[in-house]
């Protein structure tokens, strides 16, 4: 087991993250491990990045481990500040509050066919964009404050090795 190549593999889901590792050589599976994130369509980001910490230690940790991949939900908004610092809780894709958005600016863009023809997609209100839209008009003392938008994988692959993220 010495020559062991182990790799990591993180789903962090709506649901759950989940935290499998491999024979980087046979694909066998070593050891995993498993969190729940909490329930809603919006959630605290520093809930994932807890849960990331719960699955790896459920996973018997990542020693040995070579190489890792984060995975998981998109078109969630994270809003963040010019610090870097999430401006309020994340709305994830399955959080619809933005439909009326999604219908204003397919509107804007020239009507559902057109703006399939600009950007390849109807949008609805699981896309981020729409959720931005939706800060703008309901939110703006937060959208003031919007330097940049994560989602939410890449917001816990940015996070999940920095100093620990408090709830």
């Amino acid at each position: 087991m010495a020559n062991q190549k182990l790799i990591a593999g993180v789903d962090s889901s709506t649901q759950s993250c989940k935290v499998v590792i491999r024979d980087g050589v046979t694909g066998e599976l070593v050891r995993e491990g498993r969190a729940t994130h909490p329930d809603g369509t919006e959630v605290n980001p520093a809930h994932w990045v807890s849960a990331l910490d719960t699955a790896i230690a459920a996973a018997g940790g990542l020693d040995g481990v070579e190489a890792i991949s984060i995975g998981g939900q998109q078109h969630g908004m994270v809003a963040l500040d010019a610090q870097g610092k999430v401006i309020r809780d994340a709305l994830l894709w399955n959080d619809t509050r933005s439909a009326d958005a999604a219908t204003a600016l397919n509107k804007e863009l020239g009507g559902n066919a057109e703006t399939a023809k600009q950007v390849g997609s109807v949008l609805v209100a699981s896309f981020t964009a729409t959720k931005l839209r939706w800060l703008a008009d309901s939110e703006k003392d937060n959208a003031a404050k919007v330097a940049g938008v994560a989602l939410p994988h890449d917001w816990l692959s940015c996070n999940c090795n920095t100093e620990k993220v408090t709830l």
